[in-house]
């Protein structure tokens, strides 16, 4: 038998919770866990624990942001061309803007 695994604040986590989503709701929490920086499982627990959740910047957080930024910048193009806007599409500038906003206020501080 594997030994047991904690976590950084040394709590064994031997639950298991399990739930779905659709293929847009997924794609949705995972740009959302991307520009975390976190990872999904610690991103989730923040998140249905109503804990803040708080971004630093370093070359990961970076490289989603970019990736983000870029995803963006094709769909504005896609737009551009007489396509309709989706939600979706506002949504992932919003969590963009939210990121770069708290990373902004975090250098401010420094």
């Amino acid at each position: 038998m594997s030994d047991k695994v904690y976590d950084p604040y040394g709590r064994w986590r031997g639950r298991t919770v399990a739930f779905r989503m659709s293929e847009e709701e997924a794609e949705l929490l995972d740009a959302k866990v991307r520009c975390s920086g976190l990872t999904k499982q610690d991103y989730l627990v923040r998140r249905l624990l109503g804990w803040e959740i708080k971004v630093y910047g370093n070359p990961k957080v970076y490289k989603a942001l970019r990736n983000e930024m870029k995803a963006i910048y094709e769909e504005l193009l896609r737009i551009e061309n007489g396509q309709i806007m989706d939600d979706d599409l506002l949504e992932l500038i919003r969590i963009v803007a939210v990121t770069l906003d708290g990373m902004k206020e975090e250098c401010e501080w420094n």
